[in-house]
């Protein structure tokens, strides 16, 4: 499983030119998921993005958390994680799961985010065409995989 994560002042997601979804300040997060990854990726990465110290303390240092600075989290798929580009110029989408194992592990860690968390947990629209409205904040953004736990 694989996640961007980044640190926003605000993000919105408009599906078919109408509102589906807001937070304020937070973390926009795009989720990848392929074959092999099972609940305890997603309990993982779930982990990661409720900790990680991403946001400024009183001194300016990034020593806080998405829940220490109760922000908010959009959870949304992006299958285009899992993009090969090896060959030609035309990325291969293979290596990301179909949706029927895909949608019940998006689902998992939305829930894993709700139950760790007392935080809004706002999401997009599994397969939907999605526009995304954000102001990055810093920027921050940060990749993790999953299968790479650095």
């Amino acid at each position: 499983m694989r996640i961007v994560i980044q640190r926003v002042k605000q993000a919105q997601l408009e599906i078919e030119q109408k509102r589906f979804s807001e937070i304020k300040a937070g973390l926009l997060v795009f989720v990848g998921i392929e074959p092999s990854d099972t609940q305890s990726d997603a309990e993982w990465l779930a982990g990661k993005i409720l900790n990680l110290r991403i946001f400024d303390d009183s001194e300016g240092v990034m020593n806080l958390s998405v829940q220490d600075v109760h922000g908010e989290i959009m959870l949304v798929s992006q299958f285009t994680l899992h993009a090969s580009t090896k060959k030609g110029n035309r990325p291969s989408y293979i290596k990301a799961a179909r949706p029927e194992q895909a949608v019940p592990l998006y689902e998992f860690m939305i829930e894993e985010l709700k139950k760790k968390s007392n935080l809004k947990i706002a999401t997009g629209k599994f397969g939907a065409d999605m526009q995304s409205q954000l102001t990055n904040s810093g920027p921050v953004t940060i990749f993790m995989d999953s299968k790479n736990k650095e």
